[in-house]
C-alpha cells in the first residue's frame, strides 16, 4: 500500500520534475472558484498554474499571485459549440501541461484536456473515464479540502492555513469601495454587512430588514443586480443607516466591501466564500441545506445558524426553487433576534476592520 502511494505522488510530482505547468479547470458556480483557490496555490509552490473558468468567475482570479494564466470558457456564450471546444481542447494540449486537475468533474470538462497527459478528478465526476488517477470524493468534507486533494498524497492531511481561500482585490476594486462609501456619508463607523441574496430561492432567508432593525450598527448590502429588490426591502426598514452596494460593484470589489466589514450576515451563497477569503467574521444561515455539504464557512471566525430540529434538513444538494413540503419552516423559523445575538457575539470578539482601503 505504501508503495502504491509513493507511486501516486511520483506521478503527481511529474509536473515538477519535468519542469511543467498544471492546468485547473473550475467551470462551475462562483462559490465553488473561490474554494478552489487553495489549490491553485499549493499547486503553485511546485511549478507555474493555468486555470479554465467561466466568463463570469474569471474576474474572482484577478491579481492572484498564483495563477500565470485566467483561461475563459464561456461555454454557454461565446465559446458555445463543438468547434469552440475542440478549439480550446487543441490549445491545451498544445501548451504541454504536465497535469490536468479536474476542480470541475463534467463529461465535457474530462473531454477538454484529453490531450494532457496526467488528468486527476474524484472518483465520482461524471467525466471520470477520462481521467488517468481518481481520487476519493469525501462527502463530509470541506469542498476546498477536497479540491485540494487533488494534488496531495493520499495520507496527506491538509491545514487550516492550506484551506483558506484568498482572493486579491487590487487598486480598482479599493476606489471604487472608497467611492461608494463616500457617496453614502460614510464616516468611518463600522460596517455590518448584509447579503440577503441566493441564485436558489429557498436559501434566501426573508427576514433581513427584521435584522436590520435590531443591529445597532451602519449596515452595508452586499449582492448583484438581481439583489436590489431584497435590499430596497432592508433600505425601507433602515432608511440611510443602511448602504446598498447590490449591483454596484464587481465580484473583487464585493470582496473588498465584506474585507471591510466587522461581521457579515449571509446565505448558503458565495458571499459566505468571498467572506472566507477575506478573513471576515461570517454568520452564515443555512435552510434546506447544510454545511456538511462541504460548503460552510472558512472564516476564522464564524457561526451557523439553522434548524436543526427539522427532520426534513437536508432536502436538496443545491437548494430547490419551492419548499418540498410547504411550510419553508427551515428559513421561515430563523428568529432575527437569534442572528442578532451572533452578530454582537462575533462583533464583539473580532478586531476592528480598517475604516479606509488596505
Amino acid at each position: 500500500m505504501r508503495g502504491a502511494q509513493r507511486h501516486s505522488q511520483e506521478m503527481l510530482d511529474y509536473g515538477v520534475l519535468n519542469g511543467g505547468a498544471s492546468l485547473v479547470i473550475q467551470t462551475s458556480f462562483l462559490g465553488d472558484t473561490v474554494l478552489t483557490t487553495p489549490l491553485i496555490a499549493h499547486l503553485a509552490e511546485r511549478a507555474p498554474v493555468d486555470v479554465v473558468v467561466t466568463a463570469a468567475a474569471a474576474p474572482l482570479l484577478a491579481n492572484n499571485p498564483s495563477i500565470r494564466d485566467v483561461i475563459v470558457y464561456d461555454k454557454r456564450g461565446r465559446d458555445r459549440g463543438v468547434l469552440r471546444f475542440l478549439t480550446l481542447s487543441a490549445r491545451l494540449s498544445r501548451s504541454r501541461y504536465a497535469a490536468a486537475y479536474l476542480a470541475q468533474g463534467s463529461v465535457r470538462s474530462g473531454a477538454l484536456v484529453l490531450g494532457i497527459r496526467e488528468r486527476i478528478g474524484f472518483t465520482t465526476s461524471a467525466g471520470r473515464r477520462f481521467y488517468t488517477r481518481r481520487v476519493d470524493y469525501i462527502e463530509n468534507e470541506h469542498h476546498a479540502s477536497r479540491l485540494l486533494r487533488l494534488a496531495l498524497a493520499p495520507d496527506a492531511q491538509p491545514t487550516a492555513e492550506m484551506l483558506r481561500p484568498r482572493l486579491f482585490p487590487g487598486d480598482a476594486e479599493r476606489i471604487a469601495v472608497d467611492s461608494l462609501l463616500r457617496e453614502r456619508g460614510w464616516r468611518g463607523e463600522p460596517l455590518v454587512a448584509l447579503a440577503p441574496g441566493s441564485v436558489w430561492p429557498t436559501k434566501r432567508w426573508p427576514l433581513y430588514p427584521a435584522l436590520a432593525e435590531l443591529l445597532d450598527a451602519r449596515i452595508v448590502i452586499i449582492g448583484a443586480t438581481s439583489d436590489v429588490s431584497l435590499a430596497s426591502d432592508i433600505m425601507r426598514a433602515v432608511g440611510a443607516r443602511a448602504i446598498d452596494a447590490t449591483g454596484r460593484l464587481s465580484l473583487l470589489g464585493s470582496a473588498e466591501l465584506i474585507g471591510r466589514s466587522r461581521v457579515l450576515v449571509t446565505n448558503d451563497s458565495s458571499p459566505l466564500h468571498l467572506a472566507s477569503a477575506m478573513g471576515t467574521p461570517t454568520v452564515a444561515l443555512f435552510g434546506p441545506t447544510v454545511p456538511e455539504f462541504g460548503f460552510g464557512p472558512l472564516a476564522p471566525m464564524a457561526r451557523v445558524i439553522g434548524r436543526d430540529d427539522l427532520s426534513c434538513r437536508p432536502c436538496d444538494r443545491h437548494g430547490p426553487q419551492h419548499c418540498p413540503l410547504g411550510h419553508w419552516r427551515c428559513m421561515r423559523e430563523i428568529t432575527p433576534r437569534r442572528v442578532a445575538d451572533a452578530v454582537q457575539e462575533l462583533t464583539a470578539s473580532s478586531p476592528s476592520s480598517p475604516s479606509s482601503s488596505r
